[in-house]
């Protein structure tokens, strides 16, 4: 025994032993959802904003579409959907996240009522995940990273899934149309909005209680047990603001997390609310473009404005006048607008890799632009695919190509 461990030792001496794998070094960029073409673009998150690649986010798109074709129900929410909130197109594309590892893509497609994972290396399908319904919209991850949370809008259903296989880690019930998702920073709790029916022509102040049951609904993000549910509509009737819609859309909380700012249907401007004492706080009206048309029929998805990102000390928010074509940096402290910088529908507005800016989807125009939380002007400007909404930061391998 004791001469085979002597040999044993000699040879552990003499081979060297496998190296083990390096870590993939990631790089920080920024992903752009084309959402009538299904594609997403891959560029710079800060600085120039220069494009890297684009991504196809729908290699299944024959095959989706057979099943649609073939399931009369599928095909009738398809086609609504296309006519709806698509404008007559198909939405491919919602929202999308990387994986911790940087290797997926990992985005909603409303159409296809699902949400897939695609190998960032050869662009084939990882997993497919359909929700509940017949429609997937916003999502949000989790702060590691490790958890995506989508709104299922025709089920008010919000499933949260294991971002890297795809496994459903729970569900919970929202509102009507649940729309965007946001987890708190310590990855505890997760705030849903829902907006109701925006595809009715119910769209007079008198008739806005036709749109659904609209609340946030705020659940544990662990045991996925709703916690608490906020209506806004007794809370802007008791700040004297009974003409305005109750269906929250963007929205953002402060770095401390003690005021929620969002926007509303309908609204040009922004509401404030305040968390620990559950009332509004102040209202700001911002301006109207004289060009938009007054008649709220031709608003897209009962929108009027739609986009809001906060700057990371918590002092400006960035505003995307969607209907009337501007972006505008507000102060935090005063709720006054800086610049009214033209925009062509401008869909949502996130924050640059450094923080520096804020930058918008000018989904009229096919390009995301970047203007600076501290002048309130624009710095950058690029093209991207047709008609982007969301904008988000995420990681893909150093020196990444696209498939």
């Amino acid at each position: 025994m004791g001469r085979i461990r002597s040999v044993l030792c000699m040879l552990l001496a003499v081979v060297p032993l496998t190296a083990a794998k390096a870590p993939t070094t990631l790089q920080e960029v920024m992903f752009v959802g084309n959402n009538w073409e299904g594609t997403v673009d891959v560029i710079h998150s800060r600085g120039d904003f220069a494009k890297i690649g684009r991504i196809n986010v729908v290699p299944d798109k024959t095959q989706r579409l057979l099943e649609i074709y073939l399931n009369p129900i599928k095909l009738a929410y398809y086609l609504g959907i296309q006519q709806g909130p698509g404008e007559g197109h198909d939405q491919l594309v919602d929202d999308m996240y990387t994986t911790p590892a940087g290797d997926a893509l990992v985005a909603s497609r409303p159409s296809f009522a699902d949400v897939v994972s695609i190998d960032l290396a050869t662009g084939a399908v990882r997993w497919r995940f359909p929700v509940s319904g017949y429609r997937a919209d916003h999502m949000a991850v989790s702060p590691d990273g490790t958890k995506v949370a989508v709104s299922a809008s025709t089920s008010n259903t919000v499933h949260v899934l294991d971002i890297v296989t795809g496994r459903q880690l729970g569900s919970f019930a929202a509102g009507d149309k649940p729309h965007e998702n946001i987890f708190t920073r310590d990855g505890r709790y997760l705030w849903n909005m829902s907006i109701g029916e925006v595809n009715t022509s119910l769209d007079d102040p008198s008739q806005d209680w036709t749109k659904g049951d609209r609340h946030i609904t705020i659940a544990d993000a662990t045991t996925y047990r709703v916690v608490k549910t906020i209506d806004m509509r007794p809370r802007l009737d008791a700040f004297g603001r009974k003409d305005l819609s109750d269906a929250v859309r963007p929205a953002v909380l402060t770095p401390d997390e003690s005021k929620l700012y969002f926007q509303v249907s309908f609204f040009a401007g922004v509401v404030e609310y305040d968390v620990a004492t559950d009332k509004i706080t102040r209202v700001k009206e911002l301006p109207l473009n004289p060009a938009t048309s007054p008649d709220r029929t031709t608003w897209v998805n009962d929108s009027r404005h739609h986009g809001l990102s906060m700057s990371p000390d918590g002092g400006k928010i960035c505003v995307a006048g969607t209907m009337d074509d501007y972006v505008t940096v507000v102060d935090r402290a005063t709720l006054n607008p800086g610049p009214l910088v033209t925009a062509s529908k401008p869909y949502w507005a996130t924050v640059s890799g450094d923080g520096l800016d804020c930058v918008i989807s000018e989904s009229g125009a096919d390009r995301v632009s970047a203007i600076s939380f501290a002048t309130g002007q624009k710095v950058a400007t690029v093209a991207v695919g047709d008609h982007p909404q969301r904008v988000r930061i995420g990681h893909v391998p150093t020196g990444w190509t696209a498939p």
